[in-house]
């Protein structure tokens, strides 16, 4: 199995045709054409509505053997419940999500700013019921939460520290899995991201994360990495660039 794993967050986008995805391209097919340039994507869509099974059973004929998907946990867990009494939407995501199977990736955890260090408590009864066959990261929005403390709970729950590349938040490299999660989501207000071209150079950037992961596969086993449409405005070809630097 190969120790890095860099592609895009989502693959359903419009605005990729005739640029990265074919011209007359249906979006039913987007998903094999992605797959045959990138072996894993991050699943947003999940944040919104669980997928039905059969969802997932195509997302699965669609891939090759050793495609993953990571997913995000949905936002009446992370957002709107925050980790309270979501014992049932917790069952019913991991259940149905399962359905990936082999092809099942890291799950992220990504909480909103307002989920501080009053919040972060819930974390020490929720972490343990986590299933110990899923791989989690967690990504926190509030800087509060980026202590020696915080780092030591995900590492005795052996969950990742979610890395993240933002303007809203520092950069904090603490590997508290056997695995590191980067995220690269770049800045809004900069970039429109529905472009389909690069809109901002990335390059010398996206060099120096290249050292930075290889640093970080002398600490962990696997390295997983999501580039957003809003990092330069062309995500495929900032994953295709990370992973030329890394072959």
């Amino acid at each position: 199995m190969a120790r890095v794993h860099i592609g895009t967050m989502g693959w359903s986008y419009n605005f990729w045709v005739g640029n990265f995805y074919p011209k007359g391209l249906k979006s039913t097919d987007f998903l094999t054409e992605y797959s045959k340039h990138f072996h894993t994507v991050e699943v947003d869509n999940t944040f919104y509505r669980v997928p039905n099974k059969s969802t997932l059973e195509k997302w699965k004929e669609q891939t090759p053997p050793e495609f993953l998907f990571s997913a995000k946990f949905p936002q009446v867990i992370t957002h709107q419940k925050m980790l309270r009494d979501c014992e049932q939407e917790l069952q019913f995501f991991i259940e149905r999500i399962s359905a990936l199977e082999e092809k099942l990736g890291p799950l992220l955890l990504q909480f909103p700013p307002m989920f501080g260090s009053k919040q972060a408590v819930l974390l020490d009864d929720f972490l343990p019921r986590l299933p110990k066959k899923h791989r989690c990261a967690v990504e926190v929005r509030n800087a509060q939460l980026l202590n020696p403390s915080f780092f030591a709970l995900l590492r005795e729950n052996h969950v990742a520290l979610a890395i993240v590349v933002s303007p809203f938040m520092p950069e904090i490299n603490e590997m508290t899995a056997d695995f590191a999660y980067v995220r690269w989501e770049g800045d809004r207000k900069k970039v429109n991201g529905a472009l389909g071209k690069v809109e901002v150079d990335k390059t010398d950037e996206t060099k120096r994360w290249g050292e930075k992961i290889k640093g970080f596969l002398k600490e962990v086993d696997e390295a997983f990495g999501y580039f957003s449409k809003y990092y330069s405005g062309e995500p495929t070809a900032d994953a295709e660039q990370l992973i030329e630097l890394l072959t």
